[in-house]
């Protein structure tokens, strides 16, 4: 009885053994490494939360994020150590186009797919771009302010830009647009400075304009956060209602540019998609073979205190 007691164990030992030997491998698990260029502006912050929401549908699929702080040379460090790291796929928001387009171009070249989110680099070296069209939102911005000017009647406008980072195409791209329909203006004087996408920062810039300039009819800031940070400069010298803020991006939630709108500090806002959840499902798509579109762009859309709530509903990120 011992013995066959003995030789079962041994058999279970050794048909365990096999099966063990027999089980599949571990199914592969892809790594999406995203490249943020600066989470500390709110739309980063929200492109980096859909990521996080959408990357949970994928099972096969893990996403690593990493900022670089608004820092080229960070930037570059971090995408060499995903290059090392032998990720699937790339995903870039870059800091600044030239800086940024060697080290892309060698993940490129380590056969890493790459998708270039939202700001292009100087050369297409990626497998696709997504993102929307600064171009045409600076239209839309410089022909409200223009019919904003010609429906009020105001003799020799004043108008402030706040400009995004130097040497990226959206501060380019959102001037450029904008200035087409500005320029134009009969007597308009446009006061220019540059902010960096950061709030605080043209609260400081704000002020000192004020200082110098006692009338200014509007702001026209490239994205909201500058606007809101021109609108408080105003605010706290009693001069906000002398002028308007016109903003960009559209974000959702509380303290996005649409709710600025919603309670009047903002007379628009034109939505700029985060593009985010376009560019991980693009990635996803790239890690299993499968082609995408080499160019992927999203739609504007203007957003006034008519149709704020409505946008609010859309665009604000749980």
């Amino acid at each position: 009885m011992q013995r066959f007691a003995k030789c079962a164990c041994t058999m279970a030992v050794v048909t365990l053994t096999v099966l063990a030997g027999c089980a599949p491998p571990a199914a592969k698990k892809f790594v999406i490494a995203f490249s943020q260029c600066n989470s500390a502006e709110p739309y980063r912050t929200a492109q980096n939360n859909i990521m996080r929401r959408e990357i949970t549908k994928y099972a096969d699929c893990q996403l690593l994020i990493q900022d670089a702080q608004q820092d080229n040379a960070r930037q570059i460090a971090q995408i060499e150590n995903f290059i090392t790291q032998k990720i699937d796929v790339l995903i870039v928001a870059p800091n600044e186009a030239a800086p940024i387009t060697a080290p892309v171009k060698r993940a490129k070249d380590a056969e890493i797919k790459v998708v270039c989110l939202e700001r292009n680099l100087v050369e297409p070296v990626y497998d696709v771009f997504v993102g929307a069209d600064n171009v045409k939102i600076g239209e839309m911005a410089g022909q409200f302010v223009a019919n904003y000017v010609a429906t009020k009647g105001i003799a020799d406008p004043i108008i402030v830009e706040m400009k995004g980072l130097l040497g990226t195409k959206p501060q380019e791209e959102r001037h450029d647009g904008a200035r087409k329909f500005i320029d134009p203006i009969p007597n308009v004087k446009v006061i220019e400075e540059v902010a960096g996408w950061i709030q605080n920062e043209a609260l400081k810039r704000m002020e000192t304009i004020l200082q110098a300039n006692p009338r200014i009819d509007v702001v026209y800031a490239h994205n909201d956060p500058m606007a809101i940070g021109c609108y408080w400069a105003a605010k706290n010298a009693n001069r906000d209602k002398e002028m308007i803020f016109v903003g960009v991006d559209g974000l959702g939630g509380p303290d996005g540019g649409i709710k600025h709108v919603m309670d009047g500090r903002l007379a628009c806002t034109f939505y700029y998609p985060t593009c985010a959840a376009e560019g991980l499902e693009a990635a996803v798509k790239l890690a299993h073979g499968e082609t995408v579109p080499q160019t992927m762009i999203l739609d504007p859309a203007l957003i006034t205190p008519e149709n704020a709530a409505q946008w609010y509903k859309k665009a604000t990120v749980e």
